[in-house]
């Protein structure tokens, strides 16, 4: 099979049209011929040798794909071969073909288009495991997300809205400010100009008379730690997502103690397969209807052959993009 592969860390151009063993299944898991996959930032940080996998996973990229299954392990029930699906996966993306446990699919509907649901299988289960599983984010709460224009935050936005929640991003031009405001943000703070603690403070005011976000969900790290506690309210909950901004810095734990403020940092693809499992079963029962029913749509910046990988990854190093870039494997394949 074709696959993408590193030949060494580096720049967009390590990465490799390479032909690969298609691979055997578990008796757990399915085999699926990728349609098209989700290019994410822990992409571009294995590329560059910063994130490796978990072990037992592939070396090949990618976190999530659509595609249709064509061969079922001898323990899986529930699913046929040539049923449509999307999935999250712990690596192997970037291929024609790829293994997938059967509790990490999930169903896509007749009449959606295959290519779009590349673009969630990732980004719903992150967004859903932090803000709801981590973070406690309540209806009626202030949930500040930074990258609003991303994959991630343009996702949040609409689970935000999906589930009630007041929702504040931070972006880095007009152009995405307003796309934002147009999915529904309720505010959009331009960091390049505003200074996003104050304008926190100034959105998020609630009825108690305290101010601050009650969730953040950070893709920066270090850089804004520090600023990211101080845009708490009281009890508020920071979830770091990503280290962007470095991983190393110094707080005073007296800003948490006393307004019993709360960090907590995760990854999602190291997490055990019992936890992706359980996520994902969440998501198709939570969120999957939203999908189906139009209240949460896939927001694609372009669609790259599996060939130009090497230009996918450089659209979002250079962060020009809103929404997802995905990568197209099977070019001839159903498109729903």
């Amino acid at each position: 099979m074709r696959a993408i592969t590193i030949s060494s860390p580096g720049d967009p151009e390590v990465l490799q049209v390479t032909d690969e063993p298609t691979p055997d299944i578990a008796a757990d898991e399915v085999l699926v011929r990728v349609h098209a996959a989700g290019v994410n930032r822990a992409d571009l940080l294995q590329r560059r040798g910063f994130y490796d996998p978990p072990p037992g996973a592939t070396t090949i990229p990618g976190l999530e794909i659509s595609g249709t299954i064509v061969s079922l392990g001898a323990d899986v029930t529930g699913w046929s071969v040539g049923d449509r699906v999307a999935a999250l996966l712990s690596g192997g993306g970037y291929a024609e073909f790829v293994p997938v446990p059967a509790g990490q699919l999930l169903p896509v509907p007749d009449g959606f288009d295959l290519t779009e649901a590349a673009a969630l299988p990732e980004v719903l289960s992150t967004v859903w495991s932090n803000i709801v599983g981590r973070g406690h984010v309540e209806a009626g709460e202030w949930l500040l997300v930074h990258g609003g224009g991303s994959g991630i935050g343009t996702a949040a936005i609409q689970i935000a809205n999906h589930l009630g929640v007041k929702i504040v991003v931070t972006v880095g031009s007009e152009r995405k400010a307003e796309f934002c405001r147009n999915l529904g943000a309720d505010a959009v703070i331009n960091y390049r100009d505003e200074d996003f603690v104050e304008r926190v403070r100034e959105i998020c005011i609630h009825e108690d008379g305290t101010t601050g976000a009650d969730v953040i969900l950070d893709i920066i790290g270090a850089k804004y730690l520090e600023r990211n506690i101080k845009a708490l309210n009281t009890d508020g909950r920071l979830v770091i997502i990503g280290m962007q901004g470095g991983t190393k810095t110094e707080i005073n734990l007296g800003w948490l103690m006393q307004p019993r403020k709360s960090v907590s940092a995760t990854t999602l693809r190291a997490r055990p397969k019992e936890q992706k499992i359980a996520i994902v079963a969440e998501v198709a029962d939570r969120l999957w209807p939203g999908v189906i029913n139009g209240d949460i749509r896939p927001i694609i910046h372009e669609t790259v052959p599996l060939s130009e990988a090497a230009r996918a990854h450089q659209m979002l190093e250079d962060g020009a993009n809103i929404g997802k870039v995905l990568l197209i494997v099977d070019e001839e394949g159903d498109k729903g």
